[in-house]
């Protein structure tokens, strides 16, 4: 009778993490929804190692640019790694993360993302559509690429960057 018992849970224990995971991986249908949508965005015209030095590493697509953007006033910054690596990327954020940073422009710590990042327009994202993108970004290969980090208004960034010259 104890080893039925004992073997039934078992069964029980081992079904429970499988049956969780099968109702929350994404459907082929979403994930291409959100590569869509990460194509349209284009996201990797901005994350892509070498993609502002005209030598666009799709090996890397995704994985932040080494080439920033310099904003008179504000610093230097330089698009980041968007697959789920957990220490260069996005691998700690929650989708909710991912969301909330492309629609308000705010990361999990609080921080504020670049200017440069076109949340405000993203923001209009519907909420489909945004789990999509979101969902889509965390089933990527995750790649290890650390981007060079942001530099200060009044620092000289040691990385090659594009200047944005703001209007007279």
């Amino acid at each position: 009778m104890q080893q039925a018992i004992f073997g039934a849970l078992v069964v029980i224990g081992l079904s429970v993490p499988a049956a969780l995971t099968a109702q929350t991986a994404p459907s082929q249908e979403k994930l291409r929804r959100g590569e869509y949508l990460a194509t349209i965005m284009d996201c990797a015209g901005c994350h892509t190692p070498g993609i502002f030095l005209g030598k666009p590493d799709m090996e890397r697509r995704l994985a932040g640019s080494d080439v920033g953007f310099q904003i008179p006033g504000l610093g230097t910054f330089f698009p980041p790694n968007l697959t789920p690596d957990r220490e260069t990327g996005l691998g700690s954020w929650s989708e909710a993360d991912i969301v909330k940073a492309v629609r308000r422009g705010t990361r999990p710590d609080g921080r504020v993302l670049a200017p440069a990042m076109p949340y405000m327009s993203y923001g209009k994202l519907t909420d489909a559509d945004a789990s999509a993108l979101a969902a889509y970004l965390k089933s990527l290969k995750p790649i290890a690429n650390r981007v060079p980090a942001i530099v200060g208004p009044n620092e000289k960034a040691t990385a090659p960057y594009l200047s944005v010259v703001m209007p007279q």
